[in-house]
């Protein structure tokens, strides 16, 4: 199964829109871009394995594999990313400006549900990343 994960960027933060087979899974929001730099970037277009991870902080979410020179690349709930991420990915339900957007955990329920359907099934998830 593969996600696409379309990206506008502007400096105070990145927007993107998540979508499985066609279909409108939910909106992203991330860092802006500073060439991939270590908490303070998102990552960079390309395409990534997803595979489930397990932490007191985050319980059960979602982590990208495999980013050049990053470990730790999560797809868990935050509605600022300039607040609550260090360079991870957030689902949003709405976007509500750059880096912004709303209900955030709802989306991450809905995201988490598919991916792990499919991985339940042995399927492998890749996140193909674009702008």
């Amino acid at each position: 199964m593969d996600l696409i994960l379309s990206r506008t960027y502007f400096p105070d933060g990145t927007n993107g829109k998540l979508e499985c087979e066609g279909k409108l899974i939910c909106c992203t929001i991330e860092l802006p871009w500073f060439d991939n730099e270590k908490r303070v970037s998102c990552i960079p277009t390309g395409k990534y394995l997803l595979r489930k991870r397990y932490s007191k902080k985050f319980r059960w979410h979602i982590e990208v594999v495999d980013v050049e020179n990053r470990s730790f690349i999560l797809f868990h709930p935050a509605n600022n990313a300039k607040k609550e991420l260090n360079g991870c990915i957030a689902p949003v339900t709405q976007l509500s400006g750059p880096g912004l957007g709303l209900e955030s955990r709802q989306a991450f329920i809905k995201l988490k549900s598919l991916v792990y359907k499919a991985l339940e099934r042995e399927d492998l998830v890749s996140l193909i990343v674009q702008s």
